[in-house]
């Protein structure tokens, strides 16, 4: 079985198949990693990746950029359900509309909006870039298996994930104020910060995608 990380022009792809290469190493998993602009390859997947950066409507430019791919990741996650993770501009796009640089239309699949962040405390800086400590909201979450509270990750970005529904929010961050972390519903999981580069709390919340049978 293959874990699929879409190539659409944007994201640490490198970087993230290297990751999910060593999570599958150190978890001894039977699964291999496929990175691919062919929305073929994904019927066949066991899990997908969607990875993200830059903005919003550009990442949206690139999906639609490829023939068939919106089709094909509809078909995996909502139509088969099986296990989808966005990374970033990746998990941003799961929302039903981005607000940067102008109104743009995304996936739909959570219910929600993505929203420039405004820090209550003027000394905070956008973009957001750096270390903050995980605030689990649904800690019993699968992809939560051994992750202590305020765990670590690494953060780059200026816009947020605004849920239309709180329970699509698993986790949280302060940066003045909560901002949205790991958002989540049925078989999906989006993670604003980056867990390729989140050292060993990414590589475990890595495995545990891997390992989730939503």
């Amino acid at each position: 079985m293959s874990v699929v990380i879409v190539d659409y022009g944007s994201g640490n792809l490198r970087s993230a198949a290297k990751a999910f290469e060593r999570a599958i190493a150190e978890e001894a998993l039977s699964l291999t990693v496929n990175v691919t602009s062919d929305p073929r390859d994904l019927a066949d997947a066991s899990h997908v990746v969607l990875p993200g950066v830059g903005a919003f409507g550009d990442c949206r430019r690139g999906l639609d950029a490829l023939p068939g791919m919106i089709e094909a990741l509809q078909e995996f996650a909502i139509e088969k359900t099986r296990p989808f993770l966005g990374i970033c501009v990746g998990m941003q796009l799961m929302a039903t509309t981005g607000r940067e640089h102008g109104v743009h239309q995304g996936l739909d699949w959570i219910p929600g909006e993505v929203v420039l962040l405004e820090p209550s405390d003027a000394r905070l800086k956008v973009p957001h870039m750096g270390w903050n400590g995980l605030q689990m909201t649904d800690p019993a979450h699968p992809f939560f298996e051994g992750i202590e509270p305020d765990s670590h990750t690494y953060f780059v970005h200026s816009y947020g994930f605004a849920c239309s529904d709180p329970r699509h929010t698993l986790a949280t961050v302060d940066y003045g104020g909560p901002v949205t972390a790991v958002i989540g519903r049925d078989n999906m999981i989006g993670t604003q910060f980056h867990p390729e580069k989140s050292q060993a709390v990414g590589l475990r919340l890595i495995a545990n995608f891997l390992k989730w049978r939503p």
